[in-house]
């Protein structure tokens, strides 16, 4: 079964409902030019607060590699997420200063050839965007080469992930604004994306 990580929460009311809807990942932005930015502190205090079976993904741009490390080492974030410039030495460097830990590794895909980075990745997943967060879909049908499991996100949300995940099975499906209401979860868009990828 595909599964599911809603990202950019912020809010324990944000946490109180993913523990509700039990999704496998959830995420915490750490990119101070987002919207859904949170602080180190914020993230534990909202870590605290979530179900242990959901996955908490901080989420980074360009990141200091022992940034992350600590982050995940002292147990802010099980999963870090590398939406930057970052590369396979970056990656190396990473496991280095925290062996174990599961690495994803975000791709805009505009072209047929994008796809060809996300398969030589070195890290444990990829994630396959439309852009660094820009709410829109992508030409589907560019990514039939990626041979390997993968997040799909860009442009998700309840009236559309249905079809994503019948279309592509992939690994996971993963939403931030398709699950917002004026900037901030929508817990009843919460509910029906969870439901609707799902089923």
């Amino acid at each position: 079964m595909t599964k599911i990580k809603l990202c950019g929460l912020t809010r324990p009311e944000d946490i109180e409902k993913a523990n509700e809807l039990k999704p496998d990942y959830i995420g915490f932005v750490f990119y101070d030019k987002s919207s859904r930015n949170v602080s180190r502190q914020q993230a534990a205090e909202l870590k605290a607060l979530l179900d242990p079976s959901i996955q908490a993904v901080g989420v980074f741009v360009n990141p200091e590699p022992a940034y992350v490390a600590d982050l995940l080492k002292d147990g802010v974030i099980d999963i870090a997420q590398l939406h930057g410039s970052e590369d396979n030495a970056f990656i190396e460097t990473l496991r280095a200063l925290a062996p174990g830990k599961t690495i994803i590794q975000a791709f805009k895909i505009n072209l047929s050839e994008d796809t060809e980075l996300a398969n030589s990745s070195a890290a444990d997943y990829v994630l396959l965007d439309s852009g660094a967060g820009s709410g829109e879909t992508f030409d589907w049908s560019l990514i039939r080469k990626v041979t390997r499991p993968y997040f799909l996100a860009g442009g998700l949300h309840p009236g559309n992930v249905t079809d994503a995940v019948q279309e592509l099975h992939p690994f996971a499906v993963d939403v931030s604004s398709g699950i917002e209401t004026d900037g901030l979860k929508d817990p009843e868009k919460m509910q029906l994306f969870v439901e609707r990828a799902r089923t």
